[in-house]
């Protein structure tokens, strides 16, 4: 039983990694993939004193799925002398398509984990989609599993 068990799990999250999905939600829409993510460390402007480490790093990213798209950004992070404790906020542009509609949008994150505990906020800025995006809202979910990143991207595209 532990071994069907055990594939079941396998098999469940081998479509889930490795399959996009869209599904609508009233006038919001659904969307799952993968990205792939590349951080470098760049030079910071503020240094951090008594224990807490400041960093800056740039985002390029490859989203695939329902998202096809790549982006570029920033990300300001700050580490504590507590295990597990860290915030970071960041900006990127993605730029390519989303169910099949071309342009782009910038999301903005928020993060922190306290004590381990996490709390991740990625939005859609208000107003920044262009093209056929114009007019696009939402929220994105990241996660990271079995050293895959994964994204769920619930969004609104509204008639402007």
């Amino acid at each position: 039983m532990r071994k069907l068990q055990a594939s079941f799990v396998s098999i469940v999250f081998l479509l889930v990694s490795t399959y996009a999905y869209s599904s609508e939600i009233g006038n919001k829409m659904k969307v799952a993939g993968e990205f792939q993510v590349k951080l470098q460390p760049m030079d910071s402007y503020a240094k951090g004193i008594e224990g807490i480490n400041l960093g800056r790093m740039s985002i390029d990213k490859t989203f695939s799925g329902v998202l096809e798209a790549t982006s570029k950004g920033e990300m300001l992070s700050a580490m504590t002398p507590t295990k597990g404790s860290a915030g970071y906020v960041a900006i990127e542009q993605v730029i390519g398509s989303l169910s099949g509609k071309e342009g782009s949008f910038v999301l903005q994150h928020f993060g922190t984990m306290n004590r381990g505990q996490n709390n991740l906020v990625l939005e859609v800025v208000p107003d920044s989609g262009s093209g056929e995006l114009t007019g696009l809202s939402g929220k994105m979910l990241i996660k990271v599993e079995n050293g895959k990143h994964l994204y769920e991207f619930e969004y609104e595209l509204s008639e402007k």
